[in-house]
């Protein structure tokens, strides 16, 4: 099953608007969504290798399937969800 982690921190302001951009793409697509802050669960942090934040990781079982980071459009989110 395929879900998102996305890797956050309370100080990022990038991150609170990919926040908003992608709640706004999951009530379409219903991905389940794993918020980390990598400032309180550094150990994930460090285990995916995050250099920056905000980042999304898409895995499908245990398997990454692919990364952004950054903040993004609602439209770029689509597209990264969709393929």
């Amino acid at each position: 099953m395929k879900k998102v982690i996305r890797f956050t921190a309370s100080w990022c302001q990038p991150c609170k608007v990919l926040a908003k951009n992608l709640e706004s793409v999951n009530n379409v697509y219903s991905i389940p969504i794993e918020v980390v802050d990598i400032d309180i669960q550094n150990e994930m942090a460090v285990e995916f290798g995050i250099r920056s934040v905000p980042t999304l990781v898409m895995m499908d079982g245990n398997i990454e399937v692919k990364r952004m980071t950054g903040s993004k459009t609602v439209n770029e989110l689509q597209e990264w969800a969709t393929t």
